[in-house]
């Protein structure tokens, strides 16, 4: 059953124009709509890709539909779509829901950290396993992660935000490139000394049950895919086919110009050599 949207926070910073809100399981949700800028399908995509990556053990938001109803956009102004110029209201039904990481009133939330804090992530090794995922999805965007603390804590976390463009956002095809769905710092792959920083997530990725990937997509509600269950079951056709092509997308990655595997065939923990190429 959909959780159903009370009360609006804020605007998000993005493309899809989301907006913050708090349902009626007192949870905080970053909501993409229908009618957001970027395409319908953004709202499949999300949730498709992200319960992929929870079920392969990779730290990403629980995942909500989200019922918004007539009454609450019709009196919250802020719950609009602004395109070329024009505005207009954000479609009320059925939405795609990412909880958010924590509590507003408890944690700091940054989109960025400059690289002299990134050791200060706890879960950096994770970034490994989120490349594999999104080579996998043909994530045709630059990799998003938010980075969070509550007050107490001296370490954040890593979390994977953003999933929409996975399949190349509304096209649903997979033009691979290397440098396409990976983040754009090396520094989160200096810990990458070979296949087995890969691990769990990599081997989980090829052994994935088809009958799962169509059970979750099964839960996409129709209108998020424009009715077209034949595309959708196409779509999740070629995700069960490309399990076998991940370890090949991600040697294209390392032995792109970005060169980001510097340690790799180092022993762990041993300081990072030239980089090698992967045959």
């Amino acid at each position: 059953m959909p959780v159903e949207a009370v009360q609006h926070v804020r605007r998000m910073r993005g493309g899809a124009q989301a907006h913050l809100m708090r349902a009626d399981d007192g949870h905080f949700y970053v909501v993409k709509f229908q009618n957001n800028p970027q395409h319908l399908r953004v709202l499949a995509n999300e949730l498709l890709a992200t319960r992929l990556a929870e079920r392969i053990g990779l730290p990403v938001p629980v995942t909500e539909i989200v019922a918004v109803r007539p009454w609450l956009i019709a009196n919250t102004q802020e719950l609009s779509m602004d395109t070329s110029g024009l505005s207009a209201p954000c479609r009320h039904g059925l939405q795609f829901g990412a909880r958010y990481v924590c509590d507003p009133a408890e944690c700091q939330v940054f989109d960025y950290l400059p690289e002299s804090m990134l050791s200060k992530v706890k879960n950096l090794t994770v970034f490994a396993g989120m490349l594999a995922l999104d080579k996998w999805l043909g994530n045709a965007n630059g990799r998003q992660a938010v980075f969070w603390k509550k007050a107490q804590e001296r370490k954040y976390t890593a979390t994977f935000i953003d999933q929409g463009y996975c399949f190349n956002a509304g096209e649903w095809n997979f033009p691979d490139s290397a440098l396409r769905g990976v983040y754009a710092r090396n520094f989160v792959y200096q810990q990458v000394y070979g296949w087995p920083s890969f691990e769990p997530w990599l081997s989980r990725i090829e052994k994935f049950s088809p009958a799962v990937i169509r059970e979750v997509a099964g839960d996409i509600p129709p209108e998020w895919t424009g009715q077209d269950w034949g595309a959708l079951e196409k779509l999740v056709e070629t995700i069960i086919e490309r399990r076998a092509k991940v370890r090949e997308l991600i040697t294209a990655f390392a032995n792109s110009s970005r060169q980001p595997f510097p340690a790799w065939g180092q022993p762990v923990g041993q300081p990072q050599a030239k980089h090698v190429p992967l045959m």
